[in-house]
């Protein structure tokens, strides 16, 4: 029989209240609250406990303060990085971020939800699926990106979105839930 832990990593329905769970989520927590106390000059201190943090983070990374998640080992930054004040990202997941990308203040990337069910809810089951960014992203200010969506190369997302499904590459997607309503000419290549 799998531990709650391992049905976690295998992307299975799996109980949020285990203890090794828990574990996890307070490792997470820590981690986030040193980062969060390092002087927001001291860009050497705080990318090295990006670095300690993180699954993987390229060159030039920046994150704002108040940045919050639930495991940060599933995180995968790539380089040019800047995520602005209060992001969070529910990593219980994987989350990929290409180079490139700008977040704007108080998005959400979460990687988990809950069963619509109520009995699953009582038993505080949760699901979870990846989400992946691509190179040269704009997510604007007050996004929600939800649990199993890809967003590609070139892509604005507008300003409070919710993204709910995946987003080709050269787009410019708004509203509730995220619509594509332009294509945007990639004028690197």
């Amino acid at each position: 029989m799998m531990s709650e832990i391992e049905k976690l990593k295998k992307g299975l329905d799996y109980c949020f209240a285990d203890k090794e769970v828990i574990s996890v989520k307070e490792n997470a927590v820590i981690q986030c609250e040193i980062y969060n106390n390092i002087d927001p000059t001291d860009y050497e201190k705080r990318y090295s406990q990006l670095k300690r943090m993180l699954g993987e983070v390229g060159d030039n990374v920046s994150i704002e303060k108040n940045f919050n998640c639930d495991n940060g080992k599933n995180i995968f930054i790539g380089s040019n990085f800047l995520a602005n004040y209060n992001v969070t990202i529910l990593d219980v997941n994987k989350v990929h971020i290409g180079n490139d990308v700008m977040i704007g203040p108080n998005t959400i990337i979460t990687t988990v939800g809950h069963p619509i069910s109520p009995m699953g809810r009582r038993q505080k089951l949760a699901v979870t699926d990846p989400v992946k960014i691509g190179n040269d992203v704009w997510i604007g200010g007050n996004v929600t990106v939800l649990p199993g969506v890809t967003i590609g190369n070139n892509v604005v997302i507008g300003a409070g979105a919710v993204v709910n499904r995946d987003i080709p590459d050269n787009s410019l997607a708004v509203g509730v839930p995220a619509i594509v309503i332009k294509t945007i000419e990639n004028d690197l290549e």
